[in-house]
């Protein structure tokens, strides 16, 4: 399959999934997770008329990035990895979304920066939806205080994020944040990968974060 077909084939997953629950295809956002990915890959996936782009890792976006993002200035990058607060100046120089806020001294960081260089990123805050001790994300008991936060801060909130643990069933995880967000009055997630991007739109992912099934043919 061409990168063509395989973005068509995700875009009509995205489709199928969004209408068994009534939502509209439109409201979901699909990010090609470029990270381990060459120049020459995205660039397949730009001329197929992908425009959103994640990257786990600031020094490999910085390596790779700057020079497609001259050459295509509509193509917004994420930053999905988790993120130490001595990156955020190099983070604010590439990423127009950052999907890990997880932590207060995070976005002082990010503020900080962002007021030097007068770019503000939106924010989505990650949370550690399976409470996992090795994973980024703020504790669900937290997630109030963060959110009010980013509200008081001049980064836009994005929306709250997850990634549920591995090999468990993810649908109970992506349902648990969605009711999070109810309860705090937010109603945008980036919830979904390549595996499971379907059952998140079911439960109202607005932002899918899928890699492999986009640069990869299906065995």
């Amino acid at each position: 399959m061409s990168a063509a077909d395989r973005r068509q084939h995700i875009l009509e997953g995205i489709a199928a999934a969004a209408k068994l629950a009534r939502r509209d295809p439109a409201d979901v956002q699909l990010i090609a997770v470029s990270k381990g990915r060459s120049a020459e890959e995205i660039e397949s996936l730009i001329a197929a008329g992908q425009r959103d782009f994640g990257e786990s890792r600031v020094q490999e976006a910085l390596a790779k990035w700057p020079p497609l993002l001259a050459r295509y200035s509509d193509v917004r990058l994420h930053g999905i990895g988790r993120l130490q607060s001595n990156k955020a100046a190099e983070a604010l120089q590439l990423f127009s979304v950052i999907h890990a806020l997880d932590r207060q001294s995070l976005l002082d960081a990010l503020v900080k920066e962002a007021d030097k260089a007068r770019r503000y990123p939106s924010v989505y805050i990650q949370v550690n939806i399976g409470e996992e001790e090795q994973k980024g994300g703020c504790a669900i008991g937290e997630i109030g205080a963060l959110v009010a936060a980013v509200r008081a801060s001049p980064l836009p909130l994005a929306g709250l994020m997850c990634i549920p643990p591995l090999g468990l069933e993810p649908s109970p995880y992506f349902a648990l944040l969605a009711q999070l967000g109810r309860h705090h009055d937010v109603m945008t997630f980036s919830m979904g990968m390549s595996g499971d991007y379907k059952a998140a739109v079911m439960f109202g992912a607005t932002a899918v974060r899928v890699g492999t099934a986009l640069f990869e043919d299906e065995c």
